[in-house]
């Protein structure tokens, strides 16, 4: 088979597998692939995927003419604490913007309670002479005879990179930029990050810790993307490198090497991007994306094709559901929820005698017990091969060797012997724990955005997503469950309908009474250029489109509500329709509004991007017909715990119109999709699975 030009090659580097896609020029997947990650270095695992698609196509490396990224790396290194020696620069008498932080404990009355680690210790948090106001006009010069003592402070106590954060800079950078420039000329090699580029909002605390983020990682990102494209290159790949973000765009390799704290959580956006995508292509209002892998499981509300986003969360939080307990990190993000539950997590009964599962994972190395690749910790693969679900035969297209039998005593040996249970109770205590914990928290998540998980359509994908899909939405009540194509490497295929974009969130404090149009028009003119610069390196002939936001509240209140505005310089007459939408939108939030606050905007928003890649429509609905399996297989029932015979079924021999009744397995080379005795599976136009709860077992 031969190709012309104009292929996509996406590579998403997990913690557990790294995922590649090759797409043709008109959206069709061409090939995939998934490899074990590579730990020490992962260019070598996505390398091994791009050949193995590439092979498999029939295609040379000339012909790509699109690759893009997405990694975990910038993850975790943060969680894991593997980045560069940080100190911290800050104007004058705040010096202890971190220790002071929110002025509150997150949990009030916990006596031992563990404060987040915000990476930089007070010894390494200095001060220089200088004051700029919240308007942006200087009150005091810095003081640049201070700045050659400073650097040789800095290093003596070696360190490797500095998080620069004065006061309303975002209104202001000038003493920033000044300062950088000075301490470039002194210290070559230090890194230095400042708060005006990587999060030039208000609230210096929230601020400082995404400027810390970032330079914590960026000299490990800037050496990973350097080598990563160096591979690649080495290859024969001529084409661009570009890098998913969390924010559920693409940006150039400058961008991200140069604030690396956007790629936080790009693996993880890919999956919202295709769930956003397939939930337009079935027409589907409202959908709850659900990506397990190999680590962790990612759960995200998406409302009239549009994934839930937010500009802040927490990395590495002290209690996993506890809000304050993590270090604030405030940039714009792709909002979803995820917990550490994943194929690879580990199981183990705790000191009162419960079953636990994760956050720590086995990872590709060693793996699961099952894997024969040095792991004995029991994990939820391990369960899943004991209960029957995966056909050892087919797994990860036949290229692991799995062992039932290792699964079962590590099972055993972790859980069973401390339980009183064998080898098939524990893996069933396993998966009935596992699946309740990703139920719990879908409905948490829900709960706090205000929306019901019930009237939601589900659709999942992952390697592990699919077989736990059912389980995971019988506890959540959803009814209707979509597995789309392709779906082992589902956050790859994300990445290829992704936009090349960039948003920029600014503070510029006003009243809606006191707004000056043309001061507010210049300013967005100003952000327009600065994400357009971004945007023309990764995309430089494309039209862009542009999206504007405002950030609203009433006088008196701590956070905003987003506003959309028209995508232009905005004029008198827009000034009353602003007012009614923060009222229609707080009122949507709240109830109702308050008649008579002031209204104030904090901040501004402009997102540039590439159009979206056009979608099909939702396909017509086509005659059923029930198909029966040829083969069987002996399963542990989730409903029930009995043992029974499953129908074993293959994807690609099923075809439109096929009616699978639970209990049944549906298999292809990436994952194996799990239909539950009280499910039914059947194939649309397009190839999709749609699992569909029965009110009671069909006979």
């Amino acid at each position: 088979m031969t190709h012309a030009d104009g292929l996509r090659l996406s590579s998403d580097i997990g913690g557990t597998f790294t995922d590649t896609v090759l797409m043709s020029r008109d959206l069709r997947v061409l090939a995939t692939a998934k490899t074990p990650t590579t730990t020490g270095s992962p260019a070598l695992g996505a390398i091994e995927g791009a050949r193995r698609v590439l092979d498999a196509a029939g295609a040379r490396w000339d012909q790509v003419t699109g690759k893009i990224h997405g990694t975990t790396l910038a993850t975790n290194a943060l969680i894991e604490r593997r980045g560069a020696r940080v100190a911290t620069i800050t104007t004058e008498g705040f010096r202890d913007i971190l220790e002071i932080a929110y002025e509150r404990r997150y949990a009030q009355y916990a006596i031992n309670l563990v404060k987040p680690d915000l990476i930089v210790p007070r010894d390494l948090a200095f001060t220089i002479g200088g004051r700029i106001d919240a308007f942006g006009q200087e009150r005091k010069p810095l003081d640049e005879g201070a700045i050659a003592a400073l650097a040789a402070r800095l290093e003596a106590a070696q360190v490797e990179a500095v998080a620069i954060c004065l006061l309303h800079s975002y209104a202001n950078p000038a003493q920033e930029r000044r300062l950088r420039q000075r301490l470039a000329d002194l210290l070559p090699d230090l890194v230095i990050s400042l708060s005006h580029e990587v999060s030039p909002e208000a609230r210096e605390f929230d601020r400082l810790c995404t400027t810390i983020a970032n330079a914590y990682i960026q000299p490990l990102m800037a050496r990973y993307l350097a080598d990563f494209e160096a591979r690649f290159g080495a290859e024969g790949l001529r084409c661009p490198v570009l890098l998913m973000t969390a924010g559920g765009g693409m940006t150039t390799l400058e961008t991200a090497a140069r604030l690396p704290i956007r790629l936080v959580e790009s693996g993880p956006a890919g999956g919202a991007i295709l769930a956003a995508r397939m939930a337009m292509e079935t027409g589907e209002d409202s959908v709850l994306s659900f990506d397990m892998g190999g680590t962790t499981a990612k759960l995200c509300m998406i409302d009239a094709g549009r994934p839930q986003t937010a500009r802040r969360f927490e990395i590495a939080r002290a209690e996993r559901f506890i809000k304050g307990s993590g270090m604030p990190v405030r940039i714009p993000v792709i909002e979803m929820i995820e917990i550490g539950a994943g194929g690879g997590s580990i199981a183990c009964v705790d000191r009162l005698g419960r079953v636990q599962i994760g956050p720590q994972s086995a990872g590709s190395e060693p793996g699961p017990a099952a894997f024969g690749k040095g792991g004995t910790r029991a994990t939820v693969t391990d369960a899943d091969i004991a209960l029957g679900l995966i056909e050892p035969g087919r797994f990860a297209e036949g290229r692991l060797q799995i062992s039932p039998e290792a699964a079962e005593a590590a099972l055993k040996a972790d859980l069973g012997d401390n339980l009183g249970l064998n080898a098939r109770d524990a893996a069933f205590a396993v998966s009935d724990i596992v699946d309740e914990n990703m139920a719990n928290a879908g409905r948490m998540h829900a709960v706090e955005s205000g929306k019901d998980l019930s009237t939601r359509v589900m659709i999942a994908f992952g390697g592990n997503g699919p077989l736990h899909a059912t389980r995971v939405g019988r506890r959540a009540r959803i009814r209707r469950i979509l597995i789309p194509r392709d779906p082992g490497v589902g956050s790859a295929i994300g990445f290829l309908h992704a936009p090349v974009s960039f948003e920029i969130v600014r503070s510029r404090y006003a009243t809606l009474e006191t707004l000056c149009l043309d001061a507010l028009n210049g300013f967005f003119t100003e952000m327009e250029a600065e994400a357009e610069r971004v945007v023309r390196a990764g995309a430089p002939d494309a039209e862009l489109t542009q999206r504007r936001a405002a950030f609203m509240r009433y006088h008196g209140q701590g956070h905003e509500i987003e506003i959309e505005l028209p995508p232009r310089a905005m004029v008198p007459g827009d000034l009353d329709g602003l007012k009614e939408a923060f009222d229609t939108e707080y009122r949507r939030q709240f109830s109702r509004p308050v008649p008579g606050m002031q209204i104030e905007i904090l901040n501004w928003g402009i997102t540039l991007s590439t159009p979206v890649i056009g979608h099909e429509c939702a396909p017509e609905a086509i005659p059923t017909r029930r198909v029966s399996a040829r083969e069987t297989r002996e399963i542990t029932c989730d409903l029930t715990g009995e043992r029974r015979a499953a129908g074993l079924f293959e994807r690609a021999a099923l075809v439109p119109g096929d009616r699978v009744i639970g209990p049944a397995l549906i298999v292809e080379p990436q994952t194996t999709t799990l239909v539950s005795a009280d499910f039914r599976a059947d194939i649309d136009a397009k190839g999709n699975i749609w699992l569909t709860r029965q009110e009671k077992e069909p006979s």
